[in-house]
């Protein structure tokens, strides 16, 4: 049949059915009626020769349907007579469509959660922000470092005069953005409330696509000048909890770190700053630099790394291109200032790669967790594929009586898988729920005040084309097998039976049971992971940080946003630290710019040694901290050799340094380095001491090497209090917020906590929310592991009534039929285990880099997670084998 009738006829049958459905009859009934004649004519009678035409012709039913079928666009008819007959199945068996439909809106729900977690904190980020797909990050990298290996930690930040060449000279971006996250320190009472805050270049807003619900962003001459335009933008909570939705709040002013800055705009609702983890409160102009960020004026100083900037493509422009065209404006800098930029190179990253914000943290959490809820619906599915399978059992004489009649086992199985999309669809609406309602979960699972307050997963048309390609997914994942197997009917032989023993006729639950063997591998897996984490997050608790911090307080204090100047904070810090030595219960005490384990940046800067000779490209900077006298007493470090600080220490004395062990490796090559000088900022240091190795940011980081010098003559008006004491934190705290009363009623310090709670807020907050995901979706693959073993052994006890009967007739005891049922749910648990153990050694591997101390190969781990498995095969396999104890033979062998 050419096509140019083809298509009028598909039309037809498509939008006008009944008609064609009539043209078809009346087409049929023709050929019956001319068969017939012929027969008449041949001399039967007319009855006789009608029925002989409808003979012949083979039933007009199942011409008519192949007819349809020929026709091509009969599948939305069908599909609609499944829905009706789907939806009525499952009203008809609601206990069933009730735990189908629970199953999957936890897996789909579980999937659709974490995708709206990557959505909201790795791909689109930046609430408020247009065209996220075409912004990029701009970081800065060290070939040295590199040559180590690539990871975070090698990306550094991009100096302004940098930045300002890359700016002018691409061709292939629409925008640069400059933006360094800062802060400042607000009091509440007798507590400060830290604020987050950026640094932003003039076009921040512009280039974002931010449109300012009140006043105006930054002009470009609020670029230019040192510390002259003290403005700010301010965020739309600031302006509605602080200032109470004020519609005239442009040009009232608000003292940020010392000075007073006139607030020229208000932030639109829902823009938190382009920051993942923080919510950035305020905003001001790079000209501001001095005022908010540590260690000088650095608009002028290509040394200076200290941009964390953002860059946006123009249309058809790769990342590769991008990449290409500010490799090669690197090299020109870094030839044209061989000083600063030797070794210095640019890399671009997409925005969920970005190397300087929480994304950082959350990318192998999420990562992890994507795996993860994978396999929860992987799990999901299984189980209700099982249950569709025990159903179809139940349904086996409905498929019968349909192919008898003259179903085709295609429609069949086309049934059966719509009947699965429905469930689908239903799991899709209660997963998108479960997915809202845990948008926040990432928030809640961070420690108490470890700054990621700002965790939020987004829910937007990409999340819900994710959670209907998963609903397909899964349908097909499980629907497609019980309805082939649903297919598979042996006509002859299921007229004549009705029923079998499940237990006896081993060969009909093969299926069923490796379904089960799936979901008790995946579980093991998601076990054994979480049990793993767990141990690391022991070993980090227990790990020795290279100080004591038992017994150790510690705090902080913002004299910058106080108001303090050079002068009066060190006035401030000498009688702070002389009232504070003389408290009840204090051993000692001492300030350092950035307390270890914190989200603040140490100091760094190019050092030259005495006697070192640098490699090619290489140009030495290391870390170091700024501390007052005490700092190692009251750390609890030791000096290896040498001296500590004194008070003699200050800026008329010469200037000194203390080094740790593996800066002596580096650059002495083992030798005491005492009496030895190395040159920082243009000034020679004298090297008094050595102190012991310790860890200064993460208990994951490498030895590295590090120095200290004595506060007084590096100077830092923003610094933190350590407190060596006996007596009870609490007591502690409110007597040192006393004393900051005393010397300044309008000061506030921070909280004050122990500096194990502060290790346990910062170095272990991805480790405890790694440990919550986990923990959270291993329980929830656990239980419907669980559910999927005790509704087989459910079905098969119920399906052996007959045989557990004959058995105890013949003599079985009740113990007897107790631990074959338990037998069949533990035998299916061994194999489960086996090859959950299998995979739990290739799969554990991936997340090696979370655990700390701990092999992921560990005993006990398998251990740990083959004894729960077992102990919820026992428990899910207990009450059907006690169900199966009390069968009454008499009453069986009589029905």
């Amino acid at each position: 049949m050419r096509w140019t009738h083809k298509l009028p006829l598909r039309l037809r049958s498509l939008f006008w059915k009944q008609r064609a459905d009539a043209e078809l009859a009346e087409e049929l009934e023709f050929h019956v009626y001319e068969q017939a004649a012929t027969y008449v004519a041949e001399g039967m009678g007319p009855d006789e020769a009608r029925y002989s035409a409808l003979r012949a012709l083979g039933g007009v039913t199942q011409i008519k349907e192949e007819c349809r079928d020929m026709r091509q666009v009969n599948f939305l008819d069908n599909f609609m007579q499944d829905l009706r007959f789907g939806f009525r199945m499952l009203v008809r068996n609601p206990g069933f469509s009730a735990m189908a439909v629970l199953c999957l809106t936890l897996g789909i729900g579980a999937n659709a959660a974490v995708f709206s977690w990557i959505e909201g904190l790795l791909l689109r980020p930046f609430p408020a922000v247009a065209r996220q797909d075409r912004l990029v990050v701009v970081a800065g990298t060290n070939r040295v470092a590199g040559d180590k290996g690539a990871s975070a930690t090698d990306y550094t930040g991009v100096s302004w005069p940098d930045f300002k060449d890359f700016r002018q000279n691409a061709t292939l971006f629409d925008s640069f953005i400059a933006d360094k996250i800062m802060g400042t320190t607000i009091s509440i009472g007798d507590r400060a409330e830290r604020m987050a805050g950026s640094i932003v270049s003039a076009n921040y807003f512009d280039a974002l696509g931010v449109h300012l619900l009140l006043g105006r962003g930054f002009e470009p001459a609020d670029e230019t000048g040192r510390n002259a335009h003290p403005v700010t933008v301010i965020s739309y909570w600031m302006w509605k909890e602080r200032y109470h939705s004020d519609p005239a709040i442009v040009g009232k002013t608000q003292m940020l770190n010392g000075g007073q800055h006139t607030i020229i705009g208000v932030a639109p609702e829902g823009f938190y700053g382009t920051f993942v983890g923080w919510p950035i409160q305020f905003w001001v102009p790079v000209s501001m630099q001095e005022v908010f960020e540590p260690g000088g004026y650095k608009l002028e100083d290509r040394n200076a790394r200290w941009i964390e900037g953002f860059a946006r493509l123009k249309d058809g422009v790769t990342i590769e291109q991008a990449q290409e065209e500010l490799s090669t404006i690197a090299k020109h800098l870094e030839a044209q200032y061989p000083v600063t930029n030797r070794g210095h190179d640019i890399k671009i990253l997409p925005l969920w790669k970005a190397p300087f914000n929480g994304a950082v943290e959350m990318l192998p959490i999420l990562e992890i967790t994507l795996a993860v809820v994978f396999f929860v619906l992987l799990i999901a599915c299984s189980n209700v594929s099982n249950l569709l399978m025990v159903r179809s059992f139940a349904r086996q004489h409905e498929m019968t009586v349909r192919i008898a009649i003259g179903a085709r086992k295609g429609r069949l199985v086309e049934q059966l898988l719509t009947e699965g999309l429905i469930l689908s669809l239903l799991a899709v609406v209660g997963g998108l729920a479960v997915a809202y309602w845990c948008r926040n979960l990432l928030v809640v699972l961070v420690p108490a005040s470890s700054g990621a307050a700002n965790l939020k997963g987004e829910i937007d048309w990409r999340v819900l084309a994710f959670s209907a390609g998963v609903c397909l997914v899964s349908t097909l994942m499980f629907a497609l097998v019980p309805a082939i197997q649903a297919g598979k009917v042996d006509l002859a032989s299921s007229l004549k039976t009705e029923s079998a023993s499940v237990f006896g006729a081993r060969a009909k639950s093969h299926i069923r049971s490796a379904l089960v063997v799936i979901q008790v591998s995946l579980s093991f897996v998601l076990l054994v992971s979480a049990v793993l984490l767990i141990e690391s997050m022991q070993q980090i608790r227990k790990s020795d940080p290279g100080f004591l911090t038992e017994s150790l307080l510690t705090t902080s204090l913002d004299l910058v946003a106080a108001g303090y100047d050079t002068t009066r904070a060190k006035d401030f810090q000498t009688r702070l630290m002389d009232r504070v030595s003389t408290l009840p219960g204090v051993e000692s005490a001492a300030l350092a710019r950035v307390r270890p384990f914190s989200y603040q940046v140490y100091s760094s800067d190019l050092i030259t040694v005495d006697g070192y000779q640098p490699g090619r490209d290489e140009q030495p900077q290391e870390e170091y901290n700024e501390v007052s006298p005490g700092y190692f007493r009251t750390m609890g470090i030791p000096l290896l050799s040498g001296r500590d600080f004194t008070e003699a220490d200050n800026e008329t004395s010469d200037p000194v340094a203390i080094v740790n062990e593996r800066m002596v490796a580096k650059y002495w090559r083992g030798e005491d380095p005492v009496g030895k000088r190395l040159q920082l900022k243009d000034k020679w240091l004298r090297v008094i001491g050595v102190a012991k190795l310790a860890k200064y940011g993460s208990f994951s980081e490498p030895p590295k090497p590090f120095f200290y010098v004595p506060l007084r003559q590096h100077f830092s008006i923003r610094t933190t209090v350590a407190i060596r004491t006996t007596k009870d934190p609490a007591a502690m705290a409110a007597d040192l917020t006393r004393v900051i009363h005393e010397l300044d009623p309008n000061l506030a310090a921070a909280e004050v906590i122990t500096m194990r709670q502060h290790i346990n807020r910062t170095a272990l907050s991805r480790q405890q929310i790694g440990v919550a995901l986990l923990s959270i979706f291993g329980g929830l693959a656990l239980l419907l592991a669980a559910v999927g073993l005790y509704g087989v052994i459910s079905y098969s006890v119920s399906q052996s009534t007959r045989e557990f009967g004959l058995r105890m007739a013949l003599g079985a005891r009740r113990s007897h039929v107790l631990r074959l049922v338990l037998s069949h749910g533990l035998w299916l648990t061994a194999i489960g285990v086996v090859l959950g153990a299998a995979g739990a050694f290739a799969l554990t591997r991936l997340f090696a880099t979370m655990l700390y101390h701990v092999s992921p190969r560990d005993p006990f781990a398998f251990g740990s997670a083959f004894v729960v498995m077992t102990a919820a095969s026992v428990a899910a396999g207990f009450f059907p084998a006690w169900w199966a104890t009390q069968t009454n033979p008499v009453r069986v062998l009589r029905d």
